[in-house]
């Protein structure tokens, strides 16, 4: 890390407080640290991998910091120094489940250095959990799919036969599973590879759930910023065009699209756990009844929070002055239309889209990110 003197001096370099955007290794962060760093906020990103894009952003003094989720402790004792040395209550922007879940669990250790964009450690764990997730929607009369929850792979077996395949096994405990598998669930086709993905996913409690048929297309998000007396200061709907990999991935490709019945019931579960700060809350179109059915929470900043910003409702932006007291006038993306696309992505096909639309990656006023992807996929492609 930076020495104390340097940090506290760049700190004190802009015209606003400063700011941490916590895991800049793609575009989640890389699209914070611009958002901030263009009205002259001093943004520190901080990451445990040397590759992450956000290093290479000019808008970002780099803080290289151990791993959040294995590293738990030297990463939570990296982050106190950063506040100690900042000298102010900041705000602190996680983008991805392991830095959330470090800060959160340790927030009583960071005290007043930072200033948090959701809710106690406590509300947090119970927004987190998909088991919860699925019961709070069910009581507030959002629709979910049809799922179990076996404690044994013979229940699962079971329960797989009532439900029928294919299915998903996802894991209530959805952080840890990530890491260890870099995917969100298995897909089972037949009674053989559910055992098989039952045994791998039993230490994260898994569910088996119905796989809802029906392409990226049909995979619908809402966007919320609630301040904490229950505020709403942002909304955007939108709609996944692609993912990658696809069926069970990230966004390739996305479009703005406001369908209310969607916010609406986000909004509603949200509202059940308490919940206030950024978040995005997912679900799919079910093409047999056309009922949406919750997919997922996720309670920070997510990948394409881009085409938010770029229809007036930047999530980052509303978050930090939202946290030092100056809260915005409420924005939502109802009425516009956009599209946001990762234009090149290493060992994959590009998804260049009719112009104008979103990317994420390459800037004229901030081009180290986007000279760094290029070289990335130019290498995937020369092995």
């Amino acid at each position: 890390m930076p020495n104390r003197e340097r940090i506290s001096a760049y700190a004190r370099s802009g015209a606003h407080p400063p700011a941490v955007v916590c895991d800049a290794s793609f575009v989640n962060g890389l699209t914070a640290i611009r958002s901030l760093g263009r009205m002259d906020v001093p943004v520190f990103a901080v990451d445990h991998r040397p590759s992450a894009l956000g290093f290479r952003s000019r808008h970002a003094m780099q803080i290289a910091s151990p791993d959040p989720g294995t590293e738990t402790t030297a990463y939570v004792a990296l982050l106190r120094d950063l506040g100690d040395a900042i000298g102010r209550p900041t705000p602190i922007l996680p983008t991805h489940d392991p830095p959330v879940n470090a800060i959160a669990d340790h927030r009583d250790e960071l005290g007043e250095r930072f200033l948090y964009p959701f809710p106690d450690q406590d509300t947090l764990a119970l927004v987190q959990s998909k088991r919860e997730q699925l019961d709070r929607a069910a009581a507030a009369g959002v629709d979910v799919p049809e799922t179990a929850h076996p404690r044994s792979v013979v229940e699962a077996l079971a329960e797989a036969a009532r439900i029928g395949y294919p299915l998903l096994v996802k894991p209530s405990n959805p952080d840890g599973f990530r890491r260890r598998f870099h995917r969100q669930a298995f897909r089972c086709e037949t009674p053989e590879e559910l055992e098989r993905a039952y045994a791998e996913a039993e230490p994260f409690e898994p569910m088996a759930q119905e796989l809802i048929p029906g392409g990226d297309e049909e995979l619908y998000t809402v966007g919320s910023y609630i301040a904490a007396d229950g505020t709403v200061l942002g909304l955007f709907s939108g709609r996944k065009l692609r993912q990658s990999p696809p069926g069970i991935g990230t966004c390739r490709v996305g479009e703005s699209v406001w369908v209310q019945e969607t916010v609406d019931a986000a909004l509603r579960l949200l509202r059940a756990f308490d919940f206030h700060g950024v978040s995005q809350v997912e679900f799919k179109r079910d093409p047999r009844d056309g009922r949406f059915k919750l997919m997922e929470v996720n309670p920070r900043l997510w990948l394409w929070h881009g085409l938010a910003a770029a229809l007036g409702v930047d999530f980052a932006r509303i978050a930090y002055f939202d946290l030092l007291g100056r809260p915005p006038a409420p924005a939502t993306t109802e009425g516009k239309r956009g599209r946001w696309a990762i234009t090149l992505l290493a060992g994959e096909t590009p998804a260049f889209q009719r112009p104008p639309y979103v990317e994420p990656v390459f800037s004229l006023d901030d081009p180290m990110p986007g000279a760094a992807q290029f070289a990335r996929v130019v290498k995937a492609a020369l092995r």
